[in-house]
């Protein structure tokens, strides 16, 4: 390999090159680009800018607010290209109860205003202006009906008009708002001062983790034994991404990939540390849980290996059942017809294979009510995320 490939995760950098993958654990008191100098500067010497490449999930994600008319088309579609967008959710409103809603309590990256078909127009009103006007947010994108366009964007000059997503076959047309939300993640990423400055390294584009990863995944059995329909769970110090086969979807949803990936930003284990503690000590199944692995819920409040061995089995599970048809809110996978699950990122730094075959025998018998469990592959080396790499360089010759 004459190409140099660097990921920056918010705990660990992972630098590949011909001899192999190297990772190091990230010096939180320095700047990355300090900090990667430090570690890694003698490597970087021997390469031409132009022959490295990084991707970086240290930002942790977007989050937006989706206004939408029906659950059903423009709330469902919308909620899925973001997801697939790697940006959070952090609430949907339907709009026929928006006068009732209360506004988010924190700054919003995005809010999506979607709803009706080309044709039909005075789908939104004042009512969406009166409650835009209680919203702190940084973006604002109207996907909706072509007749209201004019009219949003006369009251909302920062207003972003893109085409519909809904066509009049009720079909997702969504490659624009997705192109758009990408790139919003995008300049998040290379927005933050700390990334910024790794561009004294690269003369290549800096891209998102969670997108590098999901390229991966059409090569994957080349590296590893996997089997359709799969999962790969990326766990981080700042987020759990999951990325999947769609058909493990079932849904009126039309893509033309054959492969998605969600983002949870508040599911990591260093940086949302106190927000995964919060998601598992408010999900029924997790005191059942911690009695299975013989620990009490004081684990959660210890700061020890074991503690952190335990929050990232915690992490596995609460990821599976957000995409499970225990909990509707996120895009539910069929995971009975699961045939592989593959770890991926700094969990299998942490955990050992039995460690998390306990976690997935528990989620599958005791949640999902079914005994035959999938294959699990763990990517020890962390080299899922170079398949995709390579893959996007060739695309851009």
């Amino acid at each position: 390999m004459s190409k140099l490939l660097i990921d920056v995760g918010s705990t660990y950098v992972k630098v590949c090159q011909k001899s192999g993958i190297s990772q190091y654990f990230r010096d939180f008191k320095k700047d990355i680009y300090d900090d990667l100098i430090t570690k890694c500067g003698d490597i970087f010497s021997q390469y031409k800018k132009e022959d490295i490449f990084i991707c970086s999930s240290a930002n942790g994600g977007l989050s937006t607010l989706i206004i939408g008319l029906t659950n059903s088309f423009s709330l469902k579609f919308a909620k899925n290209i973001a997801f697939n967008s790697g940006i959070n959710i952090i609430d949907t409103i339907l709009y026929s109860k928006i006068e009732e809603s209360k506004s988010p309590g924190e700054l919003v990256d995005v809010v999506i205003i979607v709803g009706g078909i080309d044709g039909i127009g005075n789908v939104f009103d004042e009512k969406l202006l009166r409650y835009l006007e209680k919203v702190q947010y940084s973006n604002i994108v109207y996907v909706g009906t072509a007749q209201d366009a004019s009219f949003l964007k006369e009251h909302l000059p920062n207003l972003t008009v893109l085409s519909n997503i809904i066509t009049h076959k009720l079909h997702v047309n969504g490659n624009e708002l997705k192109e758009y939300l990408t790139n919003l993640y995008q300049a998040d990423i290379v927005g933050k001062e700390d990334i910024k400055h790794l561009y004294e390294i690269t003369a290549n584009q800096i891209y998102s983790t969670p997108y590098i990863v999901n390229r991966s995944l059409p090569f994957i059995d080349a590296n590893f034994d996997v089997v359709n329909p799969f999962i790969v769970v990326d766990i981080g110090g700042a987020t759990t991404d999951i990325h999947y086969s769609r058909d493990l979807v079932r849904d009126n949803i039309v893509s033309e990939s054959g492969y998605d990936r969600l983002v949870f930003k508040k599911l990591g284990v260093f940086k949302s540390r106190e927000t995964l503690i919060y998601a598992a000590k408010n999900n029924e199944f997790v005191y059942e849980l911690l009695a299975y692995l013989n620990v009490t819920e004081n684990i959660l409040e210890e700061e020890s290996e074991k503690a952190l061995r335990i929050l990232m089995q915690l992490s596995i599970f609460l990821v599976l059942y957000k995409v499970s048809r225990l909990n509707p809110l996120y895009v539910t996978l069929q995971l009975e017809l699961l045939k592989t699950i593959v770890l991926t990122g700094g969990i299998t730094k942490v955990l050992n294979y039995e460690e998390v075959e306990v976690i997935i025998s528990f989620f599958y018998k005791k949640v999902m009510n079914v005994h035959a469990l999938p294959n699990i592959v763990m990517d020890y080396d962390y080299a899922i995320w170079t398949l995709g790499m390579e893959n996007t360089q060739k695309e851009e010759k």
